[in-house]
This record gives structure tokens, C-alpha cells and sequence, in this order.
């Protein structure tokens, strides 16, 4: 084998074993954990606070509802996303809650 391949197959070799390397690798791993830990929390947050805004909102009449629009933006956007990430039950209980008191309307 050609002295330059197989110096490189040593140090590439060296590199990949090293515990460095691994490290390195780990810190990647827990920094995009992290991240996806604290979007959750974002989406978390966002869905609660429309929920409750919009399960709180009343016409001059006192009665609840929600547009089509709006709920779509929610479910499409915030809630299905958030429940395919692993989001927990709070958020759930307040979809279906909106769900089960909110009609929809068209404006």
C-alpha cells in the first residue's frame, strides 16, 4: 500500500477512535436535544396561551366560538406538530376541550 494512503488510514483511524472525537460528537448530540427540548416548550407555550385566549373569547352575546382560519393555524401549525414531537397531555386536554365548546365560524 502507498506510504501517504496508509498514513492517512492511521490518523483518520486514530481520529475516529479517540474519545475526543466521541465527545465532540456527544455535545453535538445533547446541544440539538436541547434545542428540540426547548421548541417543544416554545410550541407548549403557544398552544396554551391561544387556547386559553381563545376558550376565554366571548361575542357581545356571551357566546364562545373560533373561525375556521384560526383553528386551522392552531391544529395545522402548532398542535400536530407539537403532538408529533412528543407533547404532553395538558396541551391535548385543552385541543379537546376547544373542540367541545368552540364552534366554528367562517369571520
Amino acid at each position: 500500500m502507498d506510504q501517504t494512503l496508509q498514513t492517512i488510514l492511521t490518523v483518520l483511524g486514530s481520529v475516529l477512535a479517540s474519545s475526543g472525537f466521541w465527545a465532540m460528537m456527544q455535545r453535538s448530540c445533547d446541544r440539538r436535544g436541547l434545542a428540540s427540548q426547548l421548541l417543544l416548550g416554545l410550541a407548549h407555550d403557544r398552544i396554551m396561551y391561544l387556547g386559553m385566549y381563545y376558550l376565554n373569547r366571548k361575542d357581545e352575546d356571551g357566546n364562545r366560538w373560533i373561525t375556521k382560519d384560526e383553528y386551522e393555524n392552531f391544529y395545522e401549525y402548532l398542535y400536530k406538530p407539537y403532538e408529533k414531537m412528543g407533547g404532553n397531555g395538558s396541551a391535548k386536554r385543552l385541543k379537546m376541550e376547544m373542540d367541545e365548546k368552540l364552534p366554528l365560524r367562517d369571520k
